[in-house]
């Protein structure tokens, strides 16, 4: 009940704020699976978007917040989980053991294409190794990876509201994205990708400032995209920062 009566206090004060206008252009306001991912200017990105969706969407709806931010007080760990119900990630990476290097003993035979001397036999073509399969790809995942907490959320049915740039940016444009939404992608081929572009939120909370200036803010949610058969990493996310860009001009 406490979590409820903030919710709807927290959403009063943010649309007071910011009007917190959500503008559907590419996409209506449907409750199915997705990722949403949009620009990222100021902590109260997530809370913008989150009071922007419709209610039905917004209890299906997790964003990802930041666990050495919104865990800094008790009341910030408190509201980011009952009232946001946030998926909380590391920013930092867990390192990765690398695999033990087996020694090859004295007297095991090595793989023919190891041994083909000049004039004999050539080995035997090998079939190109078939892409691993979403499922395979979620269960390599290490325990400690930043996307463990998403992929779990994803594989609960839950749709997510992510920021690809990984860290605030200060221009006019975001930073380029980083491999998160790709991998998600991979993973998730069934899940429908929304670009959204923050318009000012930045400007009601500025980097270091703690009273927030009412200031008309905007969502605009944009066509869904998805990943194309055989796109590589970099295309794919150029393309996905292009979508939410030209969003800004809507």
């Amino acid at each position: 009940m406490l979590a409820k009566l903030m919710s709807l206090l927290l959403l009063g004060i943010v649309r007071f704020l910011t009007g917190s206008q959500a503008r559907w252009y590419g996409c209506p306001p449907k409750a199915e699976q997705r990722i949403y991912f949009a620009n990222h200017q100021s902590h109260a990105d997530m809370v913008l978007i989150w009071a922007a969706l419709p209610e039905e969407l917004r209890s299906i709806t997790r964003p990802i917040a930041a666990k050495d931010y919104w865990t800094k007080t008790p009341f910030r760990q408190w509201i980011t989980t009952a009232v946001f119900n946030a998926v909380y990630v590391d920013r930092q990476a867990t390192p990765a053991r690398p695999a033990p290097v087996e020694p090859v003993a004295a007297g095991v035979a090595l793989p023919d294409s190891e041994t083909a001397s000049a004039g004999g036999p050539d080995p035997a073509p090998e079939a190109p190794p078939k892409p691993p399969t979403p499922e395979a790809l979620r269960a390599a995942l290490p325990e400690g990876d930043p996307l463990a907490p998403l992929v779990k959320a994803l594989e609960s049915g839950d749709s997510i509201v992510i920021f690809p740039e990984g860290t605030r940016g200060h221009g006019e444009e975001p930073q380029p994205f980083k491999s998160g939404l790709f991998k998600l992608a991979e993973m998730f081929p069934q899940v429908v990708l929304v670009p959204a572009w923050i318009n000012n939120v930045q400007r009601v909370m500025p980097k270091g400032e703690v009273v927030p200036v009412p200031i008309l803010c905007s969502v605009t949610f944009g066509a869904p995209i998805q990943l194309d058969p055989d796109e590589e990493r970099r295309p794919f996310l150029d393309r996905a920062r292009r979508a939410v860009i030209a969003l800004r001009e809507v």
